[in-house]
Order: C-alpha cells, then structure tokens, then sequence
C-alpha cells in the first residue's frame, strides 16, 4: 500500500527531468561556449588593434597602346641628357608601345617650388582635365629633403587627392625618389619610407629605384653624370631608367615591355 504513492511521483519526476534538459538546451543554443565569440574588430582590421589591413594593389592593366603622363621633377624633365627629349620620360614611350605626357620641373617636389613652376600641388592644379591618361606615374622627388617633415606628408595627401580627383578614371602608380649620389642621404631615405607608407595606405602600386637598389656602387658613374650634369642621370642613364621603369610597370600586370633600342637593360658597370 505503500508503493502507490512512488509510482505517483514517477511522472512528476520524469516531466521535471524534461524540463530541465529543454531549459538547458535552449540555453546551450543561444550560449555554446565551446563556438568562439564573436570579434566586434571591424572586417580587414587587426585583432586588438582595430587597425586597417593593407589591401595590395589590383594589377595594373592597361590598354595595347597606352597614354602615360608623367609627373615629375627635374629627372622627368630630362635634365643632364643632351637633348631632353632623351629624358627617361619621353623614352619610356617605345618601351611601353604607348604615348607618354611629360610634365616635368625642374627643382620642384611636393613642398618646393622649381625653378620653372611651382610645387607639385599648383602644378597638379593647372593639368589640363582633358588630358585622359591610362596612367600617371608620379615621380619624385628629392628636392624636398631640404624642407624637413613638417607638413611633408599633408603636401604629398593633398597632391595625390587632387591629381585622383581630376583623373578618376586614370591608375596612379608612385615612382619614388632615386639617389643623386651614395651613400643614400638620411633625408631621402626618409622621403622614400614617407612615400611608401602613403601609397600602401591607399593601395596604390609604389616603385622604390631605392629599394631596388636601381643605383649601386657599381653602376653610379654609368646611370649619374656628376660633372656636367651636376648629379643628374645622364644619357645613358635615362636610357636605363626608362627600362628600369618600364620592366617595373611590367611586373605589376600586364604592360608590354621591350629593351630600349640598341641599348642593353643595364649600363656597363
């Protein structure tokens, strides 16, 4: 007579068992701690840091015949070849079977005025809208390691912003400064780092004639004329650069690239 009263409390029990394990399902569902949780570090930001990953640069692509405007200081010019139209800039045209625009001044950078124009933002400025190019290098320049870093990057910002803006349609690609003499000066290695921090941050193709050693102890004297043309590339080393260039554009997609006429992709050293 005593046994009634267990079998009673058998299915009371077994439903509070029931609901215990639902509860506990449910609350595993939403809670599962063995499921990582989930980061509030924005996408493409470090973990911790809340900083930006660096995306890299879409391959350059450009058409079978391009148009290139080429930007730059008194290297761009073409100063020290004995024609300037032997400049780097112009030569690199037949390299890239393309046309190229050539806008350079002398003594000018991103904070100095040259000596035949402003600095880079006036210049950038006073570009004609209608020029159209494929793509715009945009060279330089050591003329400002005598101005220090005090509004450097900000100049160098607001060129790049202005020159994007009136080309929208037109790839940028940064041709950093290349040494006029070695050892490498302390101010144009700090020009070169500026540059390729500022180019990464806006995913934008950088060419460092530093970091790719284009100028060496051993060929100096065969890419540098240091008499005449006061530390400018002479001649035969604007020949040279321009097959530097065109071989680097190559390499970031799909540019043609031949060998400069009669000249090998080296000068003797």
């Amino acid at each position: 007579m005593k046994a009634a009263p267990a079998r009673r409390r058998l299915p009371v029990a077994a439903l509070a068992v029931a609901v215990i394990l639902a509860l506990a399902a449910v609350v595993l569902g939403v809670w599962r701690p063995w499921v990582p949780v989930p980061s509030s570090t924005p996408v493409g930001a470090a973990a911790g840091e809340q900083e930006a990953i660096e995306i890299a640069p879409a391959p350059l692509l450009l058409p079978e015949h391009p148009t290139v405007l080429v930007f730059g200081d008194s290297w761009t010019y073409g100063s020290a070849a004995t024609d300037p139209t032997l400049g780097y800039a112009y030569r690199l045209a037949d390299l890239i079977d393309g046309e190229t625009i050539v806008n350079g001044v002398r003594g000018s950078g991103y904070l100095k005025p040259g000596l035949d124009g402003p600095a880079f933002g006036e210049r950038i400025a006073a570009l004609d809208p209608a020029l159209a190019p494929d793509l715009i290098v945009l060279q330089g320049s050591i003329n400002d390691r005598a101005q220090g870093e005090a509004g450097y990057r900000e100049a160098v910002t607001a060129a790049w912003d202005a020159m994007a803006a009136k080309y929208p349609e037109a790839t940028i690609v940064i041709l950093g400064p290349a040494p006029h003499e070695l050892p490498v000066g302390a101010e144009t290695a700090r020009i070169d780092a500026d540059l390729t921090e500022l180019a990464a941050a806006r995913s934008w193709w950088y060419i460092s004639p530093i970091a790719q050693a284009w100028i060496t102890d051993q060929n100096y004297l065969s890419v540098i004329d240091v008499e005449v043309g006061r530390k400018h590339p002479s001649t035969d080393g604007h020949r040279y650069l321009a097959e530097k260039l065109a071989a680097a554009l190559g390499e970031l997609g799909d540019a043609p690239v031949t060998e400069a006429g009669e000249s090998e992709t080296t000068p003797e050293q």
